[in-house]
């Protein structure tokens, strides 16, 4: 069966998420999930992705882009991302196979209110999973 076409609107923001194969925590070393902002930096360079705000936990990444160059921006710029990021990782560790799980997901955050809820969301995915404390004082 053929993969559903992505859209892509001028100025849209999407908010993108991809698991690790398996959901294994395969960016739990800091050295990985370094490894994989640096292919984002580069993506941006490259292609001129937009970054709003991303997190990089062990097991998945958030990532909120807007679209506001060429159509092909955002897919080239994950294809790089995680293409680099496994491979890097399958060589350090003399592995083979999938390192992600299946494609990414791309949700279009469609008014102001769903933009702050995801930033918020984003911001705090790691104290919410109690990986990380929260800043006294606040929720």
């Amino acid at each position: 069966m053929a993969r559903a076409k992505r859209h892509y609107i001028l100025g849209q923001v999407w908010h993108l998420t991809h698991r690790c194969h398996k959901r294994d925590f395969l960016l739990k070393l800091k050295m990985d999930r370094r490894n994989w902002v640096q292919w984002l930096y580069a993506a941006k360079k490259r292609y001129g992705l937009v970054i709003l705000n991303y997190c990089v936990t062990s097991n998945h990444i958030h990532l909120l882009v807007q679209d506001v160059g060429k159509r092909d921006v955002i897919p080239r710029s994950l294809q790089l991302i995680a293409g680099r990021t496994g491979q890097e990782y399958n060589m350090r560790k003399k592995r083979k196979g999938a390192f992600w799980e299946d494609r990414y997901h791309s949700t279009a955050v469609e008014t102001e209110q769903h933009l702050l809820r995801c930033l918020v969301y984003i911001d705090c995915n790691m104290v919410r999973a109690g990986v990380v404390a929260a800043i006294p004082g606040h929720p």
